[in-house]
């Protein structure tokens, strides 16, 4: 065991290659606001040996997202915290490198929940296998968990119609992306919201949004309403924040909101200052009739999964949607990803190269 400075990591090609060796990022410290290096831990430990009905899985990529901050918190949420000293976890694609389990063989690709360590065993029960793909880090992103959100988001709570006004915020990131491309396909237009000009010019110029606006602009809120003259139908929130402020008063009669996080206050340490806006917003939707629905999207795997990765592989196959991936190389370089990933300084979905 023993502490790693990420503020100069080695390159894991860089690194001497030993037999049994699994490195293992793990929790070191609750972070009290946003989380620094001295929260993350680098491990080094035995290479796992998988016994009857289990399988030894090596970490090819690892998917950074932002509810990670939630799980490194003590407090009450959907899921449980990461334990003090435990690896971190994550959604991860694996190559199976030994099996004794029946329904694997060493060699499958597969789709796992092995977190921030380069080996891990597991039974089998929260593996997919992914066979022969062309691009198995997108089962990561567009056509895994942030792709899934988007979709079932948007089309079971948004409900967006021909011709109504669809914002998006985080437009650029892993679900903002997708759910911009399918409020387009339904006919939707689509205003998105993103952290800068680059990411505002790929949005519109790759993606295919009507509009994308710049959230960092001191006029952002009189742009936002000069984009939205017919006010907003969908909001689908993921940021919260002054984002939030600038939507609230164009919402229309009727609006959905779809509600999958709220990145902006994800390392408050207490509630934020100023007048007590809670009246305002259930005013708003009282009068405005608007339904603003909170999700989780691991309550909608049982039925919804099939469906949606029926529909999306199309759509990708097709190149009816898109995403930019943002490759981090090297699980050593994992805690500075996330910080910058909390502080919207990603372009794209968030995926650490592990391993080829």
């Amino acid at each position: 065991m023993s502490d790693f400075d990420f503020h100069n990591p080695r390159k894991e090609n860089d690194m001497p290659q030993r037999p049994h060796v699994n490195r293992r990022i793990v929790l070191a410290a609750r972070p009290h606001g946003a989380p620094t290096p001295r929260d993350f831990r680098l491990e080094e430990a035995a290479v796992p040996t998988p016994v009857e009905g289990q399988v030894l899985l090596r970490t090819l990529n690892l998917s950074l997202d932002p509810y990670m901050r939630g799980r490194m918190s003590e407090g009450p949420s959907y899921a449980p915290p990461v334990a003090l000293g435990a690896v971190m976890v994550g959604g991860t694609v694996n190559r199976v490198v030994a099996s004794k389990h029946p329904k694997f063989r060493e060699g499958d690709l597969v789709l796992g929940n092995a977190g921030w360590q380069d080996y891990a065993v597991s039974d089998g029960q929260d593996l997919m296998p992914l066979g022969d793909v062309a691009h198995p880090s997108y089962a990561l992103s567009v056509l895994g968990m942030p792709g899934f959100t988007a979709y079932h988001g948007l089309l079971n709570i948004g409900e967006p119609r021909p011709g109504e006004t669809v914002v998006v915020a985080s437009a650029s990131g892993a679900v903002g992306a997708v759910v911009g491309q399918i409020a387009r396909l339904k006919g939707a237009r689509v205003v998105g919201i993103a952290g800068g000009a680059d990411k505002c010019r790929y949005v519109v110029g790759e993606l295919g949004f009507d509009v994308c606006l710049d959230r960092h602009d001191p006029r952002f809120a009189q742009q936002l309403a000069a984009a939205c003259p017919n006010g907003i139908d969908v909001y689908f929130e993921n940021v919260g924040g002054a984002v939030f402020d600038a939507v609230l008063p164009l919402l229309n009669n009727g609006a959905r909101v779809p509600v999958c996080g709220f990145i902006a206050h994800y390392n408050d340490k207490e509630l934020p200052p100023g007048p007590d806006r809670l009246p305002l917003l259930m005013r708003m939707l009282l009068n405005k009739r608007i339904r603003a629905q909170g999700f989780i999207i691991l309550d909608h795997y049982a039925d919804g999964f099939a469906p949606f990765f029926r529909d999306m592989s199309a759509w990708v196959a097709t190149g009816k949607v898109k995403l930019r991936e943002d490759i981090v190389d090297g699980l050593e370089n994992a805690p500075a990803a996330l910080m910058g990933l909390l502080e919207g300084k990603n372009f794209g979905k968030v995926v650490v190269h592990v391993a080829d």
